[in-house]
């Protein structure tokens, strides 16, 4: 048997962490003494902990791993194989968003290294004053939290497509997000995916059409808000006001586009003259 210490030092986890460990049911010494409290491990759990530590280091969740340790012996392979190709797409995802930050910062050394403002960038951003047509789309409404957006998008649009696929409804454009909050909350915001349809069908809704500015982004869906605030500034400098929620309609699929830079946004805007 090993001491809380021996263990600790073998597997380079604190013994706090090894008590927190044990009180969420990860990971649970093979003994207590029941005289001093000393907790003590056997030898073959040492596999066990270089097993939670490498999920760890894998940026497995404390849920996840548990999930994970808590499966049936037949199944275990098979499901850690898939949680295994899960958590590598989540880490190639991440890869991308790092590398197109870092291609941003380079952008921007150069500009400042040529005297260009950073924030200047606004000043390319264009918007147009277009007349959009009524539409009927296909929607789903949510609560959605800021870490539920990269996840909730394709569940909820792959929802729709399901539908569609079904009920063998005829698709008349692409994946639209309607934001329909007052203000960002970060605990959850009022969210509508559709896709707009031909047919009117339970589930589906009108969606007038009017006057909107509009703008268009190629590039990471990050650069959105940029794009909120310049359309903004448009509506405010021209004399319009804002009639009803912001919308966003995706002309790429994120799936089907390998560079960052080729997806195409649309952004509007309804407004009408103050």
């Amino acid at each position: 048997m090993l001491s809380i210490g021996e263990f600790s030092k073998m597997c380079g986890v604190s013994t706090k962490t090894l008590r927190y460990y044990d009180e969420i049911g990860l990971i649970n010494p093979e003994e207590i003494n029941p005289g001093n409290g000393y907790r003590y491990y056997a030898v073959r759990q040492l596999k066990k902990m270089l097993f939670i530590n490498r999920l760890k280091s894998y940026h497995f969740s404390l849920e996840e791993m548990r999930v994970i340790l808590d499966l049936e012996e037949d199944l275990f392979e098979e499901k850690l194989r898939s949680a295994l190709l899960r958590k590598s797409m989540e880490i190639q995802d991440k890869l991308k968003a790092y590398e197109y930050i870092l291609k941003q910062m380079s952008n921007d050394i150069t500009s400042l290294d040529n005297g260009i403002p950073l924030m200047s960038y606004l000043d390319n951003i264009d918007v147009q004053l277009v007349e959009t047509q009524p539409m009927t789309i296909l929607y789903i409404r949510q609560m959605m939290s800021s870490h539920d957006y990269a996840s909730g998008y394709g569940s909820y649009f792959g929802k729709l497509y399901e539908k569609i696929a079904v009920n063998k409804l005829t698709m008349l454009g692409t994946p639209m997000t309607i934001y329909h909050s007052p203000e960002y909350y970060p605990s959850g915001n009022d969210t509508e995916f559709a896709i707009p349809i031909k047919e009117l069908v339970k589930g589906s809704r009108d969606l007038p059409g009017g006057l909107c500015a509009k703008s268009v982004l190629k590039g990471s869906y990050s650069e959105l808000t940029s794009v909120f605030a310049k359309l903004r500034e448009w509506v405010e400098q021209e004399g319009y006001e804002l009639v009803e929620s912001p919308y966003e309609i995706y002309l790429t699929d994120p799936d089907q586009v390998t560079r960052t830079e080729d997806l195409v946004t649309e952004v509007y805007f309804p407004v009408k003259k103050k």
